[in-house]
Parts: structure tokens; C-alpha cells; sequence
């Protein structure tokens, strides 16, 4: 019985110093909020608004080629929210096992080829769903330009991405 009661450890704590030592606040990350990443982010969230904002105010769900159009714009749109969020309060760093450059990288290439073929959809169907001068073609010929810009940002920061993995220089590239 003695040597079962010198392995126990009886001794207890106190819930409240644990609690004080895994509380950390959220701090915005300067070096983020200084990089080019940053505004391509800020970018892409606003003209993403723009072409989702525009299609959705017109009666796109009579066509499928809007829908496709619909699902891209909100969903890089959602996903560039989250990254964004991720970076400015410094979060990607507590799932550290996770490539985030590779993430990052992956996820622009991916947004900038969906974003060909929203571009491609909405301005190929801007003819066949409107009659011109009408505020349905006007919102979706500028949702099909905004849908370029998108593609084209997507797309920049994805050549700026590979070049700052390629170079081994600021991790924002």
C-alpha cells in the first residue's frame, strides 16, 4: 500500500491560474498589414462583392450560366474572408503544420481558373439573357468586367506568390 501512495500525486491546482495562462488576445499582425498581399486580398473581397452584388441583383436564377457565375464569386469570396481574417489576426500560425504558402498558392491558382470560366460564362450570356440598354444587361456586362479584374487579381497575386516562394524573401509576398 506505501509504494501505491508514492506514485499518486495528490496535489491540485487552481482552476484560475490555468485559465490566465491560455487566454491570449487577438493582435493584428503589422507585417500583414503592410504587404502586398494585404491590398490584393482587399482587391479581390471588393471586386468579388461587385460581381456577385451585380448578378444577384437580376433574375439570374433563370439561367444556369449565372449560377456557375453565382457559386465562384460567393464562394472565393467567403473563402478570401476567411484567409484574410486568418492573416490579419495572425491565426494561420496556431495550425503551424499546415503549408500555408502552398495553401495560399494553390487556392489563388484555383480562384484565378474558375474565375476564366465565370468571366467566360457571364460574358457569353450577357447577349442571350438581356436586350441591350436594359438595367439587367448593363449589371451583368459590368458584372462580366468585374469578373475580368477579379480573374486578373487572382491571377497577379498568384505570379507575385510563386515568385515570393520561388525567392525565399517576405513571407507576404
Amino acid at each position: 500500500m506505501a509504494e501505491f501512495q508514492s506514485k499518486v500525486s495528490t496535489w491540485t491546482g487552481s482552476p484560475v491560474q490555468g485559465a490566465r495562462a491560455s487566454v491570449s488576445t487577438l493582435r493584428t499582425d503589422l507585417g500583414f498589414v503592410r504587404s502586398r498581399l494585404r491590398v490584393f486580398m482587399l482587391l479581390q473581397l471588393v471586386l468579388g462583392l461587385l460581381v456577385w452584388a451585380l448578378i444577384a441583383d437580376t433574375p439570374y436564377h433563370l439561367y444556369p450560366a449565372y449560377g456557375w457565375v453565382m457559386f465562384v464569386a460567393v464562394f472565393f469570396w467567403l473563402v478570401t474572408i476567411v484567409l484574410f481574417t486568418l492573416y490579419l489576426f495572425h491565426l494561420h500560425m496556431k495550425l503551424y503544420k499546415v503549408p500555408w504558402s502552398l495553401v495560399l498558392m494553390i487556392f489563388k491558382v484555383v480562384a484565378a481558373v474558375l474565375y476564366v470560366t465565370t468571366f467566360i460564362a457571364c460574358s457569353a450570356a450577357v447577349d442571350l439573357t438581356s436586350l441591350k440598354g436594359m438595367q439587367p444587361y448593363n449589371q451583368r456586362a459590368v458584372a462580366s468586367f468585374f469578373a475580368c479584374l477579379v480573374m486578373v487579381a487572382y491571377g497577379v497575386s498568384a505570379f507575385f506568390r510563386v515568385g515570393s516562394s520561388a525567392c525565399h524573401s517576405s513571407p507576404w509576398g
